[in-house]
Order: C-alpha cells, then sequence, then structure tokens
C-alpha cells in the first residue's frame, strides 16, 4: 500500500517541508516518505476543499493532511465530511489536521497549541507583566489561536488587540472569546487602518505579531511604511518564507527601536510536528521536537 500524507496550502511546492519530511519520517520511522502537496487558490470555491477532504477520506492508503491558510474555508466548505470534529475547530470554525482513526475521519484545530508553544518560548512566563499588550496584526485562523492562547495565560497582556481588513472575521473572532468567556475588557478589535495609530500608543516591551498572511500567501505588510513599532517590542513574524515585508520593517528597526525579531521558523516546526504526530499517532515530546527541529535546520 502507497501510503502519504497531505499538506494542503497555496504553494506548497516551495515549502522547505518537502525537503524536511522524509528526513523526519526516517526518524521517526513513519510508514511513508510521500508528502503530496494540494495546491488551492485563495479564491477558491467549497467544491475545491469537499474534492480534496473526499479524497482524503475514500482511500485507505492515504494517513491524513495538514491544512494552513485554508483552515476556516475547508472547515466551511466540509466539516460536515468528518466523523469527529475537536472543541476548538468546533468553537473557532477551522481545521488545521485531518486524521483517520479505525476508518474515521477526523478533524483538529492545532494552532492554540502550536501558537501557545511559540509564544512561550519567546515569551515566558511573567513576559507581559500586566503592563505590555499584545497586538495581533490579522484576524484569521492563526491570529485567532493566538488570541485565545494569550487569554489564557496567567500573566495576561494588559489588552490583547486585534487588527483585520474584515469586519466579518473580527466579528467571529469575538463571537468565539464570548463563547470562550474572554473578558471583554481584554480583548479589543479594529479595522487594519487603525495599525499605525495602535502601534504608536502601545506601550514599550509590547508584543506584535504579523498573522495576517502577507509577506507569504500575497506580498505586502499589515504595517504601513514609516510605521514605527512601540520601543523594546516582541516582533513576531509567523511566516519564514515569502516576500516578509513586514520582518524587513522590523530588522530595519531592530537597532534603533531595540526589538527582539523573531520569524516563523519555530512556529513552522511546532505546527508540522503537531499534526504529523497527530496524523501518524507519534507522541511529540519537547526533546523529540528538539531533535526535529535540529535536523530540519539541515534543509531549512
Amino acid at each position: 500500500m502507497n501510503e502519504r500524507m497531505a499538506f494542503i496550502g497555496v504553494t506548497t511546492g516551495s515549502s522547505s517541508i518537502m525537503k524536511i519530511f522524509p528526513a523526519w519520517a526516517d526518524e521517526l520511522e513513519l510508514p511513508t516518505r510521500t508528502l503530496e502537496g494540494v495546491d488551492i487558490a485563495l479564491d477558491a470555491d467549497d467544491a475545491a476543499f469537499r474534492a480534496a477532504v473526499e479524497r482524503i477520506k475514500r482511500d485507505a492508503a492515504h494517513r491524513g493532511a495538514l491544512v494552513t491558510t485554508h483552515k476556516m474555508s475547508l472547515y466551511t466548505a466540509a466539516h460536515d465530511l468528518f466523523d469527529e470534529l475537536d472543541e476548538f475547530a468546533v468553537a473557532c470554525g477551522e481545521i488545521s489536521s485531518i486524521s483517520k482513526r479505525n476508518g474515521r475521519l477526523l478533524g483538529h484545530a492545532k494552532d492554540p497549541i502550536t501558537a501557545t508553544a511559540g509564544l512561550d518560548e519567546l515569551f515566558p512566563a511573567g513576559g507581559f507583566g500586566g503592563e505590555r499588550e499584545a497586538i495581533i496584526l490579522g484576524a484569521g485562523g492563526a491570529g485567532l489561536a493566538l488570541s485565545w492562547g494569550l487569554a489564557e495565560r496567567e500573566d495576561l497582556p494588559s489588552r490583547i488587540v486585534v487588527t483585520d481588513t474584515s469586519r466579518e472575521r473580527l466579528q467571529h473572532l469575538l463571537d468565539v472569546h464570548a463563547e470562550r468567556g474572554t473578558p471583554r475588557s481584554l480583548l479589543e478589535v479594529h479595522d487594519a487602518h487603525e495599525t499605525a495609530g495602535i502601534l504608536a500608543s502601545a506601550p514599550e516591551g509590547s508584543l506584535v505579531v504579523n498573522a495576517s498572511g502577507l509577506g507569504k500567501d500575497r506580498p505586502g505588510s499589515p504595517v504601513p511604511d514609516g510605521t514605527f513599532f512601540p520601543r523594546a517590542a516582541t516582533v513576531w513574524e509567523f511566516n519564514y518564507r515569502g516576500s516578509l515585508e513586514f520582518l524587513q520593517q522590523a530588522r530595519e528597526q531592530e537597532s534603533s527601536r531595540d526589538l527582539r525579531v523573531f520569524d516563523g521558523w519555530r512556529y513552522f516546526i511546532h505546527g508540522w510536528t503537531q499534526v504529523i504526530g497527530e496524523v501518524f499517532d507519534v507522541e511529540m515530546t519537547g526533546e523529540r521536537v528538539d531533535r526535529l527541529a535540529e535536523i530540519a535546520e539541515g534543509c531549512r
């Protein structure tokens, strides 16, 4: 049986995972070294997502998939094809992991785990100190997951600010947090046009994250040219590949504004290891993830 796993995205062929996956498969002794890229356009209709899920569901040799970019669209189009969805997938209306157990098709939203793991590395316990803000540029699946993880922390930011160009995505984020019970005083949402002013008023040492997809799925940055980041901010670009304009903006101010700047490489590692663990039923311990990260570095 020619077993395989899929990667559902937009430009999967240019991802480092295509080189990394076979090496990880050897390390983990997985039953396959084959990762199949499935590119779906940003403006694709529901039929494209349903077809992708149906192929996985009916093929006994297909183990599952990681979904990026299209997490919400795939849920909207095809959630009824799954036998079981986890709590966060239902709450947030997104699927990032497709797997099988005993002939049943399972959908998981792994982004909260991924975002929290990455956040804990950049902002350890006590990092917000009750004064610093968390500013998330983008209210899609990744931004929603990070906002959830932030709201779960014991050391809460003074406020969580989320911007987006879509009023619908912002409202969806608010609805999810209302169901969670997040205090409304902790969370603010704003149109993306207000980004420059939000950054200008943010306290020193705040967290600023590009979760918009700009700089990877399409060129650009959510931060207007000429905008200053908060002094001593931690700036986190969720992407590790693409045109990366946001990352370049932060690098240009790194010294003058005393910034801590990070790309999305560790986020990428955490995201893939979480889904591979689910698809192949492998426990991803911290030690194992570190070993896989070491292997991946040689393929970056």
